[in-house]
């Protein structure tokens, strides 16, 4: 009886034994489980994931009814190829075409171009005439060329957000124009307003008013060195209120604000052309056909009222 009760007794006591350190045991390991969660907490507090940044809605960065392109390819009549904004919002360009226009992971635009021969006017041979990869405004949004605007009749704006990717050759581009369409009574068809990117820095090329009646031509024309851009993004704009022409441009890298400034009285000096408005990359370089010239169009604006 005796032997059989310290049997027991033992029993009892490896028992309570066991259960304590089984007990401290989950005790210990709820504690490190916490300690580990509570650690995974903080790091998750301190590494939030970032933000994917905001794509601008496509048809705020270019309404492509108002548009059509022109890249220099042969349109098998020896004259560059123009693409409508039908194949351009479907993207339906061929191979050839997407070499110099084409859609990046950003929403923008790339507009590469050399010398092919082949331009807005016809065939060209070396030394001749330029080659474009460039947007030309219809401002209704009508499909045709005669959709254009004058100067004498409300206000018309664009403006046109880039960046110069490279530009070889002689280094120059032309990134913007006020252009002007044979009209009625008047001769030729004016590339009244020239904006350059010359080797990083921009310029005004604006035709005047010419002597004894004669056409509206480069004769007559004026220069102004702007500001130094270089390959960083900026906006340039151009208006035309009261028949006058204004200028601005920002870039925000260089820290430039210049708001608008008065260029020319177009009306007031007799000019009374149709006009429309263009952007790209007009290369201004027709000496060989290895040179190239590379621009990203970001966004483009155009408001008439």
């Amino acid at each position: 009886m005796k032997k059989h009760f310290c049997s027991l007794l033992s029993l009892g006591i490896v028992l309570i034994v066991l259960s304590c350190s089984s007990s401290d045991n989950t005790v210990i390991e709820q504690e490190e489980t916490s300690e580990v969660l509570i650690e995974e907490t903080e790091v998750n507090e301190e590494e939030e994931p970032e933000e994917e940044p905001e794509i601008e809605n496509e048809e705020s960065l270019i309404v492509w009814e108002n548009w059509y392109l022109s890249v220099p390819i042969d349109n098998g009549d020896g004259k560059a190829t123009s693409i409508f904004y039908e194949d351009i919002v479907n993207e339906q360009l061929t191979n050839e075409e997407s070499e110099y226009f084409y859609k990046n992971d950003d929403g923008t635009y790339t507009m590469f171009t050399r010398f092919t021969g082949f331009t807005t006017s016809g065939t060209s041979e070396l030394g001749d005439k330029y080659c474009r990869t460039e947007l030309r405004e219809f401002w209704q949004g009508n499909q045709s060329t005669d959709d254009n605007w004058y100067m004498d009749e409300g206000t018309h704006i664009l403006e046109t957000t880039l960046n110069v990717d490279f530009v070889e050759g002689n280094g120059r581009t032309i990134i913007a124009q006020i252009h002007g369409k044979e009209t009625e009574g008047l001769e030729g068809s004016p590339a009244t307003v020239k904006i350059r990117w010359n080797s990083g820095t921009i310029q005004l090329d604006y035709y005047t008013v010419p002597n004894d009646n004669e056409p509206w031509t480069s004769t007559y024309d004026n220069k102004i060195d702007v500001a130094d851009v270089d390959n960083e993004i900026f906006t340039f704009k151009l208006k035309i209120e009261d028949g006058k022409c204004y200028y601005a441009l920002e870039c925000e890298a260089k820290d430039i604000s210049i708001d608008y400034t008065l260029m020319y009285d177009y009306v007031g000096n007799g000019y009374a052309y149709q006009n429309y408005f263009k952007t790209g990359n007009y290369f201004g370089w027709h000496d060989d056909y290895e040179q190239t010239a590379q621009v990203t169009l970001r966004k483009v604006v155009t408001d008439h009222y």
